[in-house]
């Protein structure tokens, strides 16, 4: 028999623009040729500034300088970055991370889950992190091993999978062994860091940042 659980998950429309993708695809006298956030390639001159907010400092055949998010960021022909509103603590070492919140009030950072890149959520909201099935796939979590139950969303109630995350890391904090929820679909479309990893951090929150620390 199948035994069900039921977590409270609740997930809307966030916004992930606090992050910013770049891939450099040309690079020719002071131009250079860009694809931001996965959009159709552009040429930017030297000064000129994307729709996207990114600007191109300098360039030459074999890289460019840009301005995206507040940050200096050197690229080459055919390397890509992905520029968000985090950072380490610059006293907290490697189990402390600080997090400014987007124009929304969301804290989205770039994160890893058993070392691939996904974007987070910090959601005290959540009682467990959260994964939709894709991610889950992308990572190579067996989730379909895991306990079977349903969680409630602000969708309605939805098919989930009780995992164990090997590794997360945010920033430079990197916890192990987190218990986590893989919900079957689309949602959430980023993973919800919620309180399964949050409660072995201490949080301060003056709201418009947030810093994160490791407990153990």
């Amino acid at each position: 028999m199948k035994s069900f659980f039921l977590l409270t998950i609740l997930f809307g429309s966030y916004s992930v623009s606090a992050a910013t993708q770049i891939n450099v695809v040309g690079l020719f006298g002071s131009k250079a040729v860009v694809i931001v956030n996965h959009g159709r390639p552009q040429t930017l001159s030297v000064g000129q500034t994307s729709a996207e907010g990114v600007k191109l400092l300098s360039a030459s055949s074999q890289k460019a300088s840009f301005l995206v998010e507040g940050k200096r960021r050197e690229l080459g022909l055919g390397q890509a970055a992905n520029v968000a509103g985090a950072s380490k603590s610059n006293t907290g070492g490697a189990n402390t991370v600080t997090l400014f919140a987007n124009s929304e009030g969301h804290f989205v950072s770039e994160g890893q889950v058993n070392g691939k890149p996904l974007k987070f959520l910090v959601d005290t909201g959540a009682t467990s992190v959260a994964l939709n099935s894709g991610d889950a796939k992308y990572v190579g979590i067996d989730y379909k091993r895991g306990q079977i139950g349903s969680v409630s969303t602000a969708n309605g109630i939805a098919l989930a999978y009780s995992v164990t995350i090997d590794n997360i890391k945010l920033g430079g904090l990197s916890l192990s062994n987190v218990d986590a929820v893989v919900i079957e679909g689309g949602s959430p479309p980023v993973v919800l860091f919620g309180m399964t990893a949050l409660s072995r951090l201490s949080m301060k929150n003056d709201g418009s940042s947030m810093i994160l620390t490791k407990k153990y």
